[in-house]
């Protein structure tokens, strides 16, 4: 019989950054009235045999579905960018859709701001 010690938690939001940072429009105020109003995305990380994985996650916070979702062995830009890119194809929202996320460097790259702008969404 052998001791399986729990590692500790390890911060992996970098929101000590120099990129620009959107404003707080929800304010905590995460009630909505209909799906495709408001987003929510986050990365988290997962232990498999092969090492850790990313998986960044985009979730309507009407339905609380996951609508777009991307997995990866680094925790990259492209990662997130993946991630909102399938839920807009799966869900066309309109636009003015908020997308609220953490402020970690991934949500405030020139990428993710580029493909929020392209597609008429709020970054919060």
């Amino acid at each position: 019989m052998q001791v399986k010690y729990r590692k500790k938690y390890k911060v992996t939001t970098d929101s000590d950054h120099k990129k620009p940072l959107f404003a707080n429009v929800l304010d905590r105020q995460f009630d909505v009235n209909g799906p495709d109003q408001a987003y929510v995305c986050d990365i988290t990380y997962l232990w498999t045999r092969d090492g850790w994985l990313y998986l960044a996650v985009v979730i309507d916070r009407y339905s609380r579905k996951v609508v777009g979702w991307s997995i990866g062995s680094r925790m990259k830009t492209q990662l997130v960018c993946d991630a909102l890119t399938m839920a807009v194809w799966q869900c066309r929202p309109t636009v003015g859709l908020i997308v609220h996320s953490d402020r970690g460097s991934q949500y405030a790259s020139k990428s993710y701001r580029r493909l929020l702008e392209t597609h008429g969404l709020t970054g919060v």
